[in-house]
C-alpha cells in the first residue's frame, strides 16, 4: 500500500506521528508508520510564507552559507557565518524552541492552532532567542565580560549555539551579540520553512528618554563619556518573509525581527514582527513595535561638550545620520546588497519628511496636531550646527588601512572659509569604543595650535602607533579618534573618525578534491604580523557537511613573524555546496 499525505495549507507546522487502523473479522489492530514533519513551504502559492521568486527561494530558504556585515559605516567589514538548518538534529532543537516558547503569548499550548500563523511563531522565536527569563538560546554578555563563557565574536556558525543550548537542558548559550542572536534566529526561521535574512544596520541609535534622538557627550579632551544613550557602530537584526493575515496583507513582504533585547525604557524586549514597509512610511500604529523601529533608522544625533559637569554646548560638526546604510548579502553573490531604501526615502525628499512627521506625531502624542513647520522648527533646535556655519571645514581621512600590529596613518584636512586669519586650539584623542557604543580606555592625547590663512587648506598627518593601541584593543577591533577646538577659543568645533583595526588573514587552502565519504585534507595557515609573542593561540574550525562538530586545534603561542601551518584531514558526509571556516584566537583578539 502506497500512502501520501496532502497537508492543507493551514496546517500546523510539527513532528506528527502517522498511525494506521485496521480491522479484519472484527478486531481492531493498529499500526505505527512512522513519523513525517509539516513545516512552511514558501513554494506553495497558499501558504503564507509564500515567495514567488526562485533564486530568492534558494538564497533565503536553501542557503546554509551567509555572511555578516560589521565594522563602521565607512570600512565594512565581512565575515563568513553557517547557518547549517539541515543539519542532523537542527529541526527537532527548531520543534523544541517553539514548544519552550510556546507560553509567551498563549497560556497554553494545548491546541497548538498558532504553529500554523508564521507571525506567532516568529513572536515565539524571536522572544526565545534572548528575551525569555530563564531557557533563551543565547545570553549578551553584561558590562563586556564574558570571563565565564565563550568569547561572543568566536562563533563560526548556528549549528554548535543550538547543539549546545539542546544538549545543556535548554540553558542559555554564554554569550552571543547581535550578529549571532540575529543568525541563529535566521537559522530556525530557514529551518521552519520562512524565507530569512540578515541585515545590519549602521550608525544604530539606542536611547531610552528620546526614541527620536540620540546624544553623545564628550569633555574637553575629546574623550566619550558613558551617558545614558548609546549610538552603536552597527547592529545586525532578522527579516522574515511572510503574509500578515493580521494587519490584511494578501501577500508576502519582509518583516523586520530583532532579537537583540533592547533598553526602551520600560524594560529590555526584543522587537517585532514590524512591516518593513510601515517602517518606511512611519505608519506606526499599523504594527508591533513601529516607533521602536522607526527611532531606529531615523533618531537626530547630538554632540555635546561637557565642562566641569555643569554646563553642556552643542558643537559645530558634521553628523553622519542614523540608519543611513542597511546591508544585507546579495542573491546568489558574495557582496551585499544596500537595502536602506527600503527602511526610508531618500535624505531631505518629500516622501521623507512627510513619513517622519507622521511618525512624530505618534510618538510625541504633545504634538499630534502639530504643523509640519512647528515640528521642523522643533528639530532645527535640536540639531548640531554645521562646521561650514563657524566658517571652519574639518575631516579626518583614512591614510592607511591598518591591520592588527600596524600603525594608523590619518590625514587631518582644514579649510578657512573666511577671508582672515583663524588662530585654533585643539584638543586631539584615541578610545577605544565598543560595537555597541560603550566607551573603553582613552590610550592618546595630544594638543595641536592650528593658524590658518584667509581661505587656506592645511592637511596635518596624524599617526597613532600600534604600541599605543595594542595594550587596549582586545576583541573591540573599533577606536575612535577626534579632535576638538578649546573652548575659550570661541566656538567649540569637533570633528571624528571611527577606525577599524583589520585582523590578521586565516588562509584555508585545500590539498585534494572533496568526495562524498572520502577523506579529504586542507592546509590552515596563520602568521603573526606583531612584534611580540602571541600566546593560548587556538584555531577553530567547522564546516556543514564537513565536520559533525567545531574542531579546535591548540597552537600554543607564536613567536613574532611565525607562521602556523596545520594540516587537517575530513569526510564529507553530505552533498552539496560546504565551506571550511577558521577561525583565530589568542589572549590579544
Amino acid at each position: 500500500i502506497n500512502i501520501s499525505v496532502f497537508p492543507p495549507s493551514n496546517a500546523c507546522i510539527g513532528r506528527y506521528i502517522l498511525n494506521m487502523q485496521i480491522t479484519s473479522c472484527g478486531h481492531t489492530y493498529q499500526r505505527c508508520l512512522g513519523d513525517f514533519y509539516v513545516l512552511f513551504n514558501p513554494w506553495c502559492a497558499d501558504d503564507p510564507a509564500y515567495m514567488d521568486n526562485q533564486a530568492h527561494r534558494e538564497e533565503y530558504v536553501l542557503n546554509e552559507h551567509g555572511i555578516l556585515y560589521e565594522g563602521v559605516h565607512k570600512h565594512i567589514t565581512s565575515r563568513p557565518w553557517h547557518f547549517g538548518q539541515f543539519e542532523d538534529g537542527i529541526l527537532d532543537i527548531c520543534l523544541k524552541i517553539l514548544d519552550m516558547g510556546a507560553s509567551y503569548h498563549h497560556g497554553s499550548d494545548r491546541d497548538r492552532c498558532w504553529r500554523n500563523d508564521p507571525v506567532h511563531v516568529s513572536m515565539v522565536v524571536n522572544h526565545m532567542i534572548s528575551s525569555h527569563t530563564t531557557n533563551s538560546i543565547m545570553k549578551i554578555p553584561e558590562n563586556n565580560d564574558y570571563l565565564k563563557g565563550t568569547k561572543p565574536f568566536s562563533w563560526n556558525g548556528s549549528v554548535p549555539i543550538l547543539q549546545q543550548w539542546y544538549n545543556g537542558r535548554c540553558r542559555p548559550v554564554r554569550y552571543g551579540y547581535c550578529g549571532s542572536l540575529a543568525s541563529v534566529m535566521c537559522t530556525v526561521m530557514r529551518c521552519l520553512g520562512i524565507p530569512s535574512r540578515v541585515v545590519t544596520n549602521f550608525c544604530f541609535p539606542c536611547s531610552i528618554e528620546n526614541p527620536l534622538g540620540i546624544n553623545e557627550i564628550f569633555d574637553c579632551t575629546g574623550k566619550n563619556l558613558c551617558g545614558k544613550d548609546k549610538l552603536w557602530r552597527y547592529h545586525c537584526w532578522n527579516e522574515s518573509w511572510m503574509a500578515r493575515r493580521d494587519i490584511n496583507q494578501c501577500c508576502g513582504d519582509w518583516q523586520c525581527l530583532d532579537p537583540t533585547p533592547l533598553e526602551t525604557g520600560r524594560g529590555s524586549a526584543c522587537s517585532g514582527p514590524t512591516w518593513v514597509r510601515s517602517i518606511r512610511e512611519g505608519e506606526l500604529d499599523l504594527d508591533y513595535d513601529g516607533h521602536h523601529m522607526f527611532s531606529r533608522v531615523n533618531s537626530n544625533y547630538v554632540g555635546w561638550l561637557s565642562q566641569n559637569n555643569t554646563k553642556k554646548t552643542k558643537f559645530f560638526c558634521d553628523a553622519w545620520p542614523c540608519g543611513q546604510h542597511l546591508i544585507t548579502k546579495s542573491v546568489g553573490s558574495e557582496q551585499f546588497e544596500d537595502i536602506t531604501g527600503a527602511y526610508k526615502y531618500e535624505l531631505g525628499s518629500v516622501k521623507n519628511k512627510e513619513a517622519y512627521y507622521r511618525a512624530y506625531r505618534r510618538i510625541h502624542p504633545g504634538y499630534c496636531n502639530a504643523s509640519n513647520c512647528h515640528i521642523e522648527r522643533e528639530l532645527s533646535s535640536l540639531k548640531n550646527p554645521f562646521l561650514s556655519d563657524s566658517g571652519i571645514n574639518m575631516r579626518l581621512k583614512m591614510a592607511n588601512c591598518p591591520m592588527y600590529g600596524e600603525d594608523v596613518q590619518l590625514h587631518w584636512l582644514l579649510e578657512n572659509l573666511h577671508s582672515e586669519n583663524k588662530n585654533l586650539k585643539f584638543n586631539l584623542c584615541a578610545q577605544i569604543i565598543t560595537y555597541s557604543g560603550w566607551p573603553m580606555d582613552q590610550f592618546w592625547k595630544d594638543t595641536v595650535n592650528v593658524t590658518l590663512g584667509p581661505r587656506e587648506v592645511k592637511k596635518i598627518p596624524l599617526c597613532i602607533s600600534y604600541s599605543q593601541y595594542g595594550p587596549y584593543l582586545c576583541d573591540h577591533n573599533i577606536m575612535k579618534v577626534v579632535a576638538v577646538s578649546d573652548p575659550e577659543c570661541g566656538e567649540v568645533l569637533m570633528v571624528s573618525r571611527d577606525i577599524v583595526i583589520n585582523r590578521p588573514p586565516v588562509i584555508v587552502k585545500l590539498l585534494s578534491q572533496p568526495r562524498l565519504k572520502v577523506p579529504c585534507t586542507a592546509e590552515i595557515s596563520f602568521c603573526n604580523p606583531l612584534q611580540e609573542d602571541m600566546k593560548n593561540c587556538v584555531m577553530t574550525l567547522e564546516g556543514c557537511g564537513l565536520f559533525k562538530e567545531p574542531m579546535t586545534i591548540d597552537l600554543g603561542t607564536l613567536a613574532s613573524n611565525q607562521q602556523a601551518r596545520t594540516i587537517v584531514e575530513f569526510t564529507p558526509y553530505r552533498l552539496g555546496s560546504h565551506r571550511l571556516l577558521a577561525n583565530f584566537g589568542c589572549h590579544k583578539f
